[in-house]
């Protein structure tokens, strides 16, 4: 647990186990009721640098908010965070909702971001929704307390592959019903659209072709909009192909992250040592 700014948060901190060698700490932002275990494949598979995460308040083990937060707010508290552990510069990935929070954040605190990777997200509010039946079953609480019908249903609520399931199921926990709610009222109105433009971060967007909450052509439509942009399909791939297509996807991460910033002859390494 940390106090980040009086507020309580649970982080999880990977630390590279074979040392950064000069790679950037990755920042991870989960998708919405997502507890920080959910993002441990992820980070258990990115041994070569420090990798960082946590509860949003009412989610996993951060107690609840005592009032309504939104993203300009969360900005701030992470950006505090970092500065706790020492972290002035970071990559960021974020998921879903978190890919709402990581574009949110690199806005508002564009200093810290070197680059940026988005999966399965939107703009916010100009967004092509998912499928009605995918997202009837996202706003059943049984999906977070059975795991029964989680099974059942993970193909109708995330789309693509089921590879990985399982272990999904048996990652999540449930988040209390005010942090749940807390989190949506969060994003409500809210819209990356009229910024990104100004986004000049490089940027890997990642969707899935088959996936039933965030349609592919959400992905189209952020390319569009972020000048630095570059996007990768995974085929076959649901809402969790970071799951389900795990080694290709950390192949195409790493890929993105260790390539040598434009203009540098030795890239990003070379400069920092």
């Amino acid at each position: 647990m940390e106090t980040v700014d009086g507020r309580e948060l649970r982080v999880a901190h990977w630390k590279a186990e074979t040392g950064s060698a000069g790679h950037l700490p990755l920042l991870f932002f989960n998708g919405i009721g997502a507890n920080l275990e959910v993002a441990t494949p992820l980070a258990e598979r990115l041994p070569d640098r420090d990798f960082i995460t946590f509860d949003m308040p009412g989610v996993g083990g951060s107690p609840d908010p005592v009032i309504p937060y939104n993203a300009i707010l969360m900005a701030r508290i992470t950006a505090i965070l970092l500065k706790q552990f020492d972290m002035p510069q970071v990559d960021v990935m974020g998921v879903s909702w978190g890919g709402a929070m990581a574009q949110h954040f690199a806005l508002q605190h564009s200093g810290r971001v070197n680059r940026l990777i988005l999966a399965a997200t939107t703009p916010g509010m100009i967004m092509v929704p998912g499928k009605p039946e995918a997202l009837a079953k996202m706003a059943d609480p049984r999906r977070y307390i059975d795991p029964a019908f989680m099974q059942k249903h993970f193909k109708t609520l995330y789309g693509g592959s089921q590879e990985g399931s399982d272990g999904h199921v048996t990652r999540i926990k449930p988040p209390s019903k005010t942090g749940y709610f807390y989190q949506l009222f969060a994003m409500l109105g809210w819209t990356s659209a009229p910024f990104l433009p100004f986004l000049r971060k490089p940027t890997l967007i990642m969707m899935g072709a088959d996936d039933a909450i965030v349609p592919l052509v959400n992905g189209k439509l952020l390319a569009s909009l972020i000048p630095n942009s570059e996007m990768a399909v995974i085929e076959d791939g649901g809402h969790l192909f970071l799951l389900s297509h795990a080694e290709e996807c950390l192949d195409t991460i790493r890929e993105f992250l260790d390539r040598p910033d434009p203009g540098e002859a030795g890239g990003r390494n070379a400069a920092a040592a």
